[in-house]
């Protein structure tokens, strides 16, 4: 039995939210990095594959069980396809066309599509009049943060950014779907359902991609797809995801993508000695807001009547 999902999150939730969110705020840059030395469906291959090898080490040796059930592996391979493979490859094929700051505006909008899906196909995650109202506040921030440059390219590269929009749709299903495996212990899940996308990814970029630009490949490259990508935001990453999932529920889980610009933002303050701008700081506030009028307690506040 699925465990009872929390609408409101506490504490904990919050801050492993946080912690995500700083994991896959680095996601683009290393992205931006591993796609200077090697092609696309070759990053997504190692990638999961890398994260498949640490998160099965993790899994024998603290003693976990993978499933035996067949329906349970239907469950997993789907959300491969949906969680991994499918937004993995458009985020990055995308990327190659638009600005990250275009792609992290357009990844933005994963909570709007994980409520209205599980609005659809849910029955204890309604749709909420604070949950709409959050999300656009804090795309707003994060338009605030990515400055008018960014805003003033949207629309010239059109397929780019339909391919970040469609990986935010896929998220945004499989978010809801994950949810059939709340009952297994994230590491399990993480576990197969990276085993079955790496199953798929290595024979496709083998194929399309050839062994040529492995061995072309600097150490560089190979251990940001590897080490950045595969372990810290594939394997510790996913851990995380799918504990939040598991206890806060697809809609809330979803909100690490308005998290991920912030920490892009400081840690390119902290680590790269980037300015820190006014519209920054605005940015983060509205986030910040989006993320109160989500959360559900500063409505009820400020609107007893209405929630």
């Amino acid at each position: 039995m699925n465990p009872a999902i929390r609408r409101q999150m506490g504490a904990r939730q919050w801050l492993l939210l946080l912690i995500l969110g700083a994991i896959w705020g680095a996601s683009f840059f290393f992205n931006a990095l591993a796609l200077k030395g090697l092609p696309p469906l070759t990053i997504v291959a190692l990638r999961v594959a890398g994260g498949a090898a640490f998160l099965w080490a993790a899994l024998l040796v603290l003693g976990f069980r993978p499933p035996k059930d067949f329906r349970q592996w239907r469950d997993l391979m789907v959300l491969g396809i949906i969680n991994n493979i499918v937004p993995f490859t458009l985020i990055i094929w995308g990327q190659r066309d638009i600005a990250s700051g275009v792609a992290a505006i357009l990844n933005g909008t994963v909570p709007f599509f994980t409520i209205i899906v599980a609005h659809l196909f849910t029955r204890d995650e309604p749709l909420a009049t604070n949950q709409l109202a959050g999300v656009a506040v804090a795309l707003s921030g994060i338009a605030s943060m990515v400055g008018l440059d960014a805003l003033s390219g949207l629309g010239r590269n059109v397929m780019g950014e339909f391919a970040v929009l469609g990986a935010a749709l896929c998220y945004g299903f499989a978010g809801v779907w994950g949810r059939r495996l709340a009952h297994q212990p994230p590491l399990v899940t993480s576990a197969s359902q990276t085993l079955f996308s790496s199953a798929v990814m290595l024979p496709l970029a083998l194929l399309v991609d050839g062994t040529a630009p492995l061995a072309a490949a600097s150490g560089a490259s190979l251990l940001v797809a590897i080490l950045g990508l595969g372990l810290l935001c594939t394997a510790i990453a996913y851990v995380l995801f799918f504990e939040i999932l598991r206890t806060s529920g697809a809609g809330n889980v979803s909100l690490v993508t308005l998290i991920v610009p912030v920490n892009a933002t400081l840690l390119g303050t902290l680590v790269l000695g980037e300015p820190l701008l006014l519209r920054h700081i605005f940015g983060m506030a509205a986030v910040a807001l989006g993320l109160a009028l989500i959360d559900g307690r500063l409505a009820r506040r400020l609107f007893p009547a209405r929630f």
